[in-house]
């Protein structure tokens, strides 16, 4: 029996309820959400709770789960007054996905869903954006950039597997920075790793700490110093490049981002030489890799991750208005009208990627090259354009 006069209940105690006499709640952000949930919860925005009171039922024990459980607790005695029995899980998701990711390792299992059912989905595309973009070359040793989330964990593993080919020498190093993580936040990673069989070559920053009294960008900053982070380190290891777990769906949805909110036709490119550190270059061999099927293979293999390791996660208000300007509101939002337009259109995804591998610049009225920007005016006369 729960103890009615607390707020809480652990991970333990909720193991202990009787299947269908609960019903657990996340009432974490959409992208969040999407990275992976309790099984059998319903999502819930914690702005949203209270007007959606009407549809909880009361013949069950309502369990509010954020994060760290800390927006959860704050909302546990709204529903009591409501007359729910309600409590929040301590520690939120992250205490849930900690003890999941703790016991024997099951690297070996996870391999075989690679090269087994997952092979078509992950590893060929994997390999042929590999192949296709020239992302590796012999004697390259590149540092694999481990965040602790479902899409760098997964990048590590798929290296793993390309170097059990061994069709040329090259050299990993799965290189992890904690710039600032809370203690639960490292230890979950560390465990995931550990239980995937990654080794992780971890170092520490500051990060956190400079970029918490920030108001504007916050999270673009601490992502530029986090990068800048990244290839210091991995060039004082000896690698020249680094390697970032961006997918398909990335690339998408900033090709449309770029379109309507910044004005631009760009996308994320699967290479980059680096400004900044001479003889370093990024490189994203999840470039072709499907979201979709990146959660399957989290999901089909038990494995729970943090969708933002930030220990500020929780910190911001839940009932504030959403900062239209941020990117990460931005993405979300593209990220929704793409499957919106997917639902009249299939082929709407694949249509957005090829966009910009099918640019005709005699049908452009402008276009930037090496920060110079050309206007078609420039060759108007002497190319001598018709009408179609």
């Amino acid at each position: 029996m729960l103890d009615k006069d607390q707020i809480e209940i652990d991970v333990a105690e909720l193991a202990e309820l009787p299947v269908g006499s609960f019903l657990a709640i996340d009432i974490r952000d959409a992208e969040s959400v999407a990275n992976g949930m309790l099984p059998g919860a319903q999502a819930i925005f914690a702005s949203e709770l209270m007007e959606r009171v009407s549809t909880l039922p009361h013949d069950k024990t309502i369990i509010l789960y954020c994060t760290k459980g800390t927006v959860s607790a704050e909302l546990v005695p709204l529903l009591r007054n409501q007359g729910f029995e309600a409590f929040s899980l301590a520690g939120g998701y992250a205490a849930w996905a900690l003890a999941g990711a703790s016991g024997e390792s099951r690297a070996s299992e996870i391999e075989a869903s690679i090269r087994g059912p997952f092979k078509k989905k992950l590893f060929t595309p994997f390999a042929k954006a590999i192949t296709t973009y020239g992302l590796i070359r012999e004697n390259d040793k590149i540092a694999v950039c481990i965040s602790g989330g479902k899409d760098s964990m997964l990048m590590a593993k798929l290296f793993q597997e390309l170097k059990r080919h061994n069709k040329f020498p090259f050299e990993l190093v799965f290189l992890m920075m904690d710039p600032g993580y809370s203690a639960e936040n490292r230890k979950l990673i560390e465990q995931n790793a550990k239980l995937m069989g990654i080794p992780l070559t971890i170092f520490e920053s500051n990060i956190f700490d400079a970029v918490y009294e920030i108001e504007k960008s916050p999270c673009y900053l601490c992502a530029r110093m986090r990068r800048g982070y990244l290839y210091s380190r991995a060039k004082e290891l000896g690698c020249n490049k680094i390697a970032l777990g961006h997918h398909y769906d990335d690339v998408i949805e900033t090709i449309l981002m770029g379109m309507l909110y910044g004005a631009q036709v760009q996308t994320m490119m699967p290479k980059l030489h680096s400004s900044n550190f001479e003889g370093m270059e990024l490189i994203r061999p999840m470039y072709l890799v499907r979201e979709t099927d990146i959660k399957r293979f989290r999901d089909e293999n038990r494995l729970h991750f943090l969708q933002c390791a930030c220990r500020f996660t929780d910190s911001c208000s839940v009932f504030a208005d959403a900062d239209d300007s941020g990117t990460s509101h931005k993405r979300a939002e593209v990220k929704r009208l793409i499957a919106e337009l997917k639902k009249k259109n299939p082929y709407v995804e694949g249509n957005i990627f090829r966009s910009v591998e099918n640019v005709n610049l005699s049908t452009i009225i402008a276009y930037k090259k090496d920060g110079v920007k050309h206007y078609f005016t420039e060759e108007y006369d002497r190319k001598g354009s018709q009408e179609e």
